[in-house]
């Protein structure tokens, strides 16, 4: 799936671009409640081309007290990974110094540039935003990111330079993505699991460039690895990891079906960690976490116990996920950590006949009713499993609209007791009986 960035100095609007365009697709995207986690991606569709953005701002540390050579990394990583870029600007402040900044940047990269100029909502406006031609781009779009107007002209242009669909690949060989910050062990973990130096492995937090695939056997199961890339090494682009590993992982997780997701137990299940998680869990992968470096951390300290109950703390509501304790250098427990992500795999792709799934749910359901609302009471009477490649289940109800969140909860705990989804995300939909 492409990648569009929306860039821009601070207060020029992109939050509020980027919340209007993710809100334009209505099909599966369910927000996760409570998860506000991963705000600055998300997915939005145009004229049937579907692509996943990305609001530089929400990775800018310090908001308004902002550097520009912050600004100046954001850009830099953006033209590295996007396939097109949203350069937004605003008509009352005219151009500034960071806007000429930023647009240099950007007229050296060959990536398709968007000039939007928001906040024009007047005739008198789109006259003031003649001077953003100064800026050396050959076309401008006039838009108000506050209540839509002129977003269509810009994704109607937009979408036709996104490169169109990636063939899919002939063989439908299972893929897991390693990911996790740069500097964690990926590139280690599975030169141990293929027994060569198929990658270069340094000290060096982003020494791997692109994503790279192995083709691997094990347990009479074939499968491919996909390695995702650290921090590619620039004079500019040195601290600014977390947004760097998020852009990175997007398109591994997108194309895969079973994320491992890496981290090193002495720097902890930090921010940075969890916005990939929920990346993978947005994305309805199947999701296997691995604790790396145990061996190094202060024993006295946490029990494995104790250490892994702080890690589901985290990951609430989705607690339901493989926890392996691993080390990459003496390749202790590396294989469980494989074995567990092809029972991951096989959880997500697993198909429950209708009969057995009412058979053994209605009961449940019986037992434990929705509560009543408004003096009303909602009746599920049949539930099916639905053709997706991952677990999501239709409860037909005569009153589905009255079923709320926590029952839809009490379901889904209820499906993972009996059939067992370790490691997955499933979705529970309420239908109109």
């Amino acid at each position: 799936m492409s990648i569009v960035a929306i860039v821009g100095r601070p207060n020029v609007g992109k939050s509020t671009l980027f919340n209007r365009l993710i809100q334009r697709r209505e099909a599966i995207v369910d927000a996760v409640s409570g998860v506000t986690r991963d705000r600055h991606y998300g997915k939005s569709d145009w004229n049937g081309k579907e692509f996943s953005l990305i609001d530089t701002g929400g990775y800018v540390i310090g908001s308004d007290d902002v550097f520009e050579a912050e600004i100046d990394k954001q850009v830099e990583l953006a033209i590295d990974e996007a396939d097109a870029i949203v350069f937004m600007v605003e008509v009352e402040s005219g151009v500034t110094p960071m806007d000429e900044e930023v647009a240099k940047l950007l007229r050296k990269s060959k990536k398709p540039v968007f000039l939007a100029v928001n906040k024009v909502d007047s005739a008198n406006r789109v006259n003031d935003a003649v001077e953003f031609y100064s800026l050396g781009f050959e076309k401008y779009y006039t838009l108000s990111s506050i209540n839509g107007s002129g977003t269509g002209d810009l994704l109607d242009d937009l979408v036709k330079v996104l490169p169109e669909k990636e063939e899919l690949e002939e063989d439908t060989i299972p893929r897991f993505a390693v990911v996790g910050r740069p500097n964690a062990g990926k590139s280690s973990f599975i030169n141990a699991l293929i027994g060569e130096e198929r990658y270069i492995v340094t000290d060096i937090a982003g020494t791997t460039r692109d994503s790279i695939d192995t083709r691997y056997n094990r347990f009479g199961f074939e499968f491919n690895l996909v390695d995702t890339a650290g921090i590619r090494r620039k004079s500019k682009v040195k601290e600014d990891l977390e947004f760097y590993s998020v852009m990175r992982s997007i398109r591994a997780i997108e194309h895969c079906d079973v994320v491992i997701l890496l981290f090193d137990a002495t720097r902890g299940f930090d921010g940075q960690v969890q916005n990939i998680f929920w990346l993978a869990h947005k994305n309805n992968k199947g999701i296997v976490i691995l604790v790396n470096k145990w061996d190094l951390v202060e024993k006295d300290n946490k029990t494995v116990k104790e250490y892994e109950a702080l890690i589901k703390k985290q990951c609430e509501p989705f607690t339901d996920v493989p926890i392996v304790f691993v080390s990459v250098l003496t390749k202790q427990r590396i294989f469980k950590a494989i074995e567990t992500a092809v029972d991951v795999y096989k959880n997500r792709s697993k198909k429950i006949k209708t009969s057995k799934l009412n058979d053994v749910m209605l009961p449940i359901i019986e037992s434990f009713p929705p509560p009543a609302y408004k003096g009303k009471y909602v009746k599920i009477k049949f539930c099916t499993q639905l053709p997706t490649p991952y677990p999501s289940f239709a409860f037909f109800a005569n009153l589905p609209q009255y079923v709320k969140e926590p029952y839809k909860r009490f379901i889904e705990n209820k499906l993972r007791d009996n059939f067992d989804f370790k490691g997955v995300p499933v979705t529970v939909y309420m239908r109109k009986k």
